[in-house]
């Protein structure tokens, strides 16, 4: 019905008007007696086999929905009616954003895929917090990046205030460096300046009466040599693991006519890309740590072959905007299927 109906209704209109829309739409669909049961009875799936114990944490099951969807964490309860085993919110900065100029979200429908340039658009870490003070069970993950007018140098203190803001309502964190969209970002992930981020992350949260894992989330576009970098970085951090991928600023084969937007590139093109990434990083370091695969989820076959290349945790973005909220209910039984 989403693929057949819904879909190409929203898709006639700007998808970030769209997005806020439908935000409003499942929230006050919510709120109708029955709606939120009605939603977990068509897309959960419940059964023992599909729980996971990841970097310390029980997972009712293994699919996410990614960061970027719930920025400022004001859907996570709602969204997880839709059957996810967690929910991802940010990034978030430690003061709200307005982001780049409009218009800075594209559908590339021929490619499967979206553009964006969004650019850390929210409202601010202490306002997430607010609602995050509202949580009824919904395991949440935080993802945290710098502001735009914090330069590089400085950025370190950014991820720290976020870090602690954040720290009593999230079960895990994802420090992004990894976001085409905020100028110089990208630098972070030379192996100097993040080794130094992740660090004194982590000397912040072992100064912590209990500890919560803290995860990095890196691009598709790293080379061979960069991968090896980042598992040298996370094995001397030791931070609990990595998210791959974010998104990525090639355009090779796309054959949409907005293809040369400038953005980070999400959805089917990814997929190869980032599965790639993961079987690298879990080959290379002997799977000495969790991987998150994240990219071009689009198919219970996708999910799959993200795990079976080394992933523990699959999330969605682009592919729940696509297929719709039926893609985590055919994940979870495939999943089922194979076990």
């Amino acid at each position: 019905m989403y693929k057949l109906f819904i879909r190409p209704l929203l898709f006639c209109f700007d998808p970030e008007k769209v997005h806020y829309f439908t935000f409003s739409l499942i929230r006050f669909l919510n709120k109708i007696l029955g709606f939120s049961s009605l939603f977990q009875a068509l897309y959960e799936v419940k059964d023992a086999r599909l729980e996971r114990e990841v970097f310390g944490i029980k997972f009712k099951n293994p699919v996410g929905l990614a960061a970027g969807f719930d920025k400022d964490a004001k859907l996570y309860q709602e969204l997880s009616n839709f059957g996810f085993g967690f929910i991802e919110i940010g990034t978030l900065t430690p003061v709200g954003q307005e982001g780049n100029p409009k218009k800075r979200l594209f559908r590339l429908k021929e490619d499967n895929a979206i553009i964006n340039r969004m650019g850390f658009n929210n409202g601010g870490v202490k306002e997430a917090v607010e609602r995050l003070k509202k949580n009824k069970g919904v395991l949440i993950g935080g993802n945290i990046g710098k502001n735009k007018v914090t330069p590089n140098e400085e950025a370190v203190k950014d991820y720290e205030i976020c870090f602690e803001a954040l720290f009593p309502y999230v079960d895990y964190f994802v420090v992004n460096v990894s976001s085409p969209n905020t100028p110089n970002l990208r630098e972070l992930q030379d192996k100097k300046p993040l080794t130094e981020l992740l660090q004194t992350l982590q000397n912040q949260n072992n100064s912590k009466p209990k500890q919560k894992p803290i995860l990095l989330k890196i691009a598709p576009d790293l080379t061979d040599e960069q991968l090896l970098d980042i598992i040298d970085i996370v094995n001397e951090t030791k931070i609990a693991g990595v998210i791959a991928t974010n998104t990525t600023i090639s355009r090779q084969g796309l054959q949409s006519e907005n293809k040369s937007e400038m953005g980070g590139l999400s959805g089917k093109p990814l997929t190869k890309r980032s599965t790639e990434v993961i079987r690298f990083l879990s080959e290379k370091s002997n799977q000495s740590f969790p991987i998150i695969g994240v990219g071009g989820i689009h198919t219970a076959e996708d999910a799959i072959q993200k795990l079976n290349a080394g992933a523990s945790l699959v999330q969605l973005y682009t592919g729940f905007i696509y297929e719709g909220p039926a893609l985590v209910k055919a994940i979870n039984k495939k999943i089922l299927e194979n076990s």
